[in-house]
């Protein structure tokens, strides 16, 4: 009974920390979104050829060479073009979808690591990784619906004033349109993603070891957490997801390539490849700047929410 009663807590306070991260970062999502698309504008790069015979400079186009719009100009565009709102699309299923996600995450990284325990050295790097990598797999299989609706209202782009698709149409529309397996566009990507979630959540929990170890061999040590442990874990969770995002960020590019309305990326390899070939390896890159400020703080957010709340509600095993 108690077994459940454990389980039951992560779920609440996966839930609710997800949720609290969810809204507070909703229009830095939708920048991100756009800037990987590749319906984003591209400007091309002009470059003056000197030395023709009648001595004047040709204005040619770069040697494919384009220059995508940066963050503030998006913004820009989004606010004039679409108005404010805009910035919240997706909100509706990021939070019918995030709290069931995060909840379903942490429930089973914990049962995983609890079996991973008995099995490798307890509390390794190694336990982390798979119980990471495991809770990232089921939750990508169970949610990827929810996050294909929510990433094609994201790409939607209708003037202010007109009707905008809300989720329900939007799942509708997929389904007309595609059937089922529309509803798993981007899979693929995202578990190619759970090396980030690997790396985010090896960083994070040796981070919170040491935390703990030097907590405890303080000649001040106190044997209830205070403000400043939770701060420390804020700390470790920020810099756990910027270097786990800088890594495996390409995957993110891919997976919304993937999820594009009638595109012409199919499969993880060859929109990778045409990635490259059509706009360069940079190209991977592109939203990252959104992602981190996004991505950074709300992890440090959901993670530290998560701690208070099973250590508010008493799970002895954290």
């Amino acid at each position: 009974m108690a077994h459940n009663n454990n389980t039951l807590l992560h779920l609440f306070a996966g839930g609710c920390s997800g949720t609290v991260g969810a809204i507070v970062t909703c229009p830095l999502e939708v920048l991100k979104t756009r800037l990987q698309s590749s319906g984003l504008a591209l400007r091309p790069v002009f470059q003056v050829q000197l030395g023709t015979l009648n001595g004047t400079g040709v204005i040619r186009p770069g040697s494919g060479t384009v220059t995508p719009p940066g963050l503030l100009q998006v913004l820009r565009s989004i606010l004039e073009k679409e108005g404010p709102r805009s910035l919240f699309r997706g909100l509706g299923p990021n939070l019918v979808g995030v709290a069931p996600s995060r909840a379903i995450y942490f429930a089973a990284y914990k049962r995983s690591k609890e079996a991973f325990n008995g099995v490798f050295v307890p509390n390794s790097g190694v336990v982390h990784m798979s119980s990471a990598g495991f809770a990232a797999f089921v939750t990508n299989s169970l949610m990827n619906p929810v996050w294909m609706v929510k990433t094609r209202m994201q790409l939607e782009r209708k003037v202010r004033g007109e009707k905008k698709t809300n989720a329900l149409q939007c799942a509708r529309y997929v389904y007309k349109t595609e059937g089922m397996r529309g509803f798993y566009r981007g899979l693929t990507a995202s578990y190619a993603g759970i090396s980030e979630t690997m790396i985010c959540f090896l960083i994070y929990e040796t981070l919170k070891k040491r935390l703990n170890e030097a907590r405890f061999t303080s000649p001040n040590s106190e044997t209830e957490k205070g403000a400043s442990d939770f701060l420390g874990l804020m700390m470790a969770a920020a810099f756990a997801k910027g270097c786990a995002s800088c890594i495996a960020y390409p995957h993110e590019v891919i997976r919304t390539r993937l999820r594009e309305e009638g595109s012409k990326y199919q499969y993880f390899f060859q929109t990778a490849r045409l990635v490259a070939v059509e706009e360069g390896y940079a190209a991977f890159y592109r939203g990252l700047i959104p992602q981190l400020i996004r991505q950074i703080p709300n992890t440090a957010i959901v993670l530290s929410t998560y701690e208070l709340i099973v250590h508010l509600m008493g799970d002895s095993s954290q």
